[in-house]
């Protein structure tokens, strides 16, 4: 990584403290000094990473941290483990699900993601199950899904088809077993590049649950799809970049790596994800990759995302703080390459549900929505307006 060093001045203490029990060095007393230990509590919470924190306690004296943090740590480390092996059970019960009903599947994270790098389903946290199904099954697997109790969050509106590509996913929830459930049918939302499902399916990996085979995209596959998912989300979560720490060295075939880095236009983000994990997490970044995938814009992107992790920002609580709405649309922008941002902005010119709403036309008919976008555009623009006004 040459002599670049990134900029985590602004970085709470107590978050760097926890990236070096994390890198397993030596805490000392003297760096526990002052530390703001519910502040300390609230990180290893908000990043998701106390259940990896918890067994490299055991290597402290008792007395070194606070008897109550120890506490808490403890019991959310028990917790996340009972969640995950509910999890599991229901992974194993969809998959069969599925296999049955000759619907090819692949988990993408959860239990399935935790196993594979990090050899135990305890060392990391899981809300949800993701799984990624071709799109031609969705209708299929959406009958499936509410016949064993899963009810679908009905979010954005299929009237267009411009659901197919501005989505990547369905949400369904089990009311009785508590568990939600993503459907993907793409990885990232578009308009984007991306790998098919047949030829993910075909690079899928395995890993085995109790006897039972489970599908999760190979090495290089999960290596797009997390960076792609951390780096949407400006690394807000550290612990989606130890997953990138874990799966980097789990030999990733770098040159195959690279390629479809590449071919998808995600250079700039693998970069940047590649460079957080050295230096937030002593990486050991393989000297090929380094050559190959380090620029001047992924250091760059790299050191914006400091700036989420300079104070707690959860991207799915809004309304956000103005200050992070504003620099998070910038920050995504930066992340595009320039065909992104070229195929982001026509995208523009695709028509939306909500053209809908303003001029309800019959289906033969949707095709006048693409000429008169411009038109129906702003006259939703002139009728907010018109709003504000009256309201002030």
């Amino acid at each position: 990584m040459g002599n670049y060093t990134l900029k985590t001045d602004n970085v709470p203490k107590e978050l760097l403290i926890i990236l070096d029990i994390i890198k397993g060095n030596k805490i000392t007393t003297e760096l526990l000094i002052d530390t703001d230990w519910k502040l300390f509590t609230q990180l290893l919470i908000h990043h998701r990473l106390y259940p990896l924190i918890y067994p490299r306690l055991k290597d402290y004296d008792q007395s070194f941290f606070p008897s109550h943090i120890l506490q808490i740590i403890s019991y959310k480390y028990r917790m996340n483990t009972i969640e995950m092996l509910k999890l599991s059970g229901e992974m194993i019960e969809l998959d069969s699900l599925f296999t049955n009903n000759e619907i090819m599947s692949i988990f993408l994270k959860g239990p399935a993601l935790a196993l594979e790098i990090y050899g135990d389903i305890s060392l990391r946290t899981s809300g949800d199950l993701d799984i990624l199904v071709s799109i031609d099954q969705l209708e299929s697997v959406n009958v499936l899904l509410c016949k064993v109790g899963y009810k679908k969050d009905e979010y954005f509106s299929t009237t267009l088809d411009d659901w197919k590509w501005r989505h990547h996913h369905l949400t369904y929830y089990h009311s009785e077993k508590g568990i939600k459930l993503e459907v993907h049918w793409r990885l990232n939302p578009g308009p984007s590049k991306e790998p098919s499902f047949r030829e993910l399916w075909e690079r899928s990996s395995r890993v085995s649950f109790s006897g039972h085979s489970i599908h999760l995209l190979g090495k290089e596959d999960l290596f797009l799809f997390l960076v792609t998912h951390g780096a949407r989300h400006g690394w807000s979560r550290l612990r989606w970049l130890v997953d990138i720490h874990k799966l980097i060295n789990k030999d990733v075939d770098c040159p195959s790596l690279i390629n479809r880095l590449k071919k998808y236009d995600y250079m700039r983000i693998g970069g940047q994800s590649i460079i957080l994990s050295n230096q937030l997490l002593n990486t050991s970044i393989d000297k090929y990759m380094t050559n190959e995938i380090i620029s001047n814009c992924s250091k760059k992107l790299a050191n914006e995302a400091v700036f989420y992790l300079e104070r707690m920002i959860n991207l799915h609580s809004e309304p956000l703080p103005e200050d992070v709405s504003n620099f998070h649309k910038k920050h995504m922008f930066h992340l595009l390459s320039f065909r992104q941002k070229l195929l982001l902005i026509l995208s523009f010119l695709y028509p939306y549900p909500d053209d809908v709403d303003v001029l309800p036309l019959p289906k033969r008919l949707h095709f006048l929505y693409f000429p008169l976008r411009p038109f129906l555009w702003s006259w939703r623009r002139v009728k907010g307006l018109r709003k504000q006004t009256i309201s002030s």
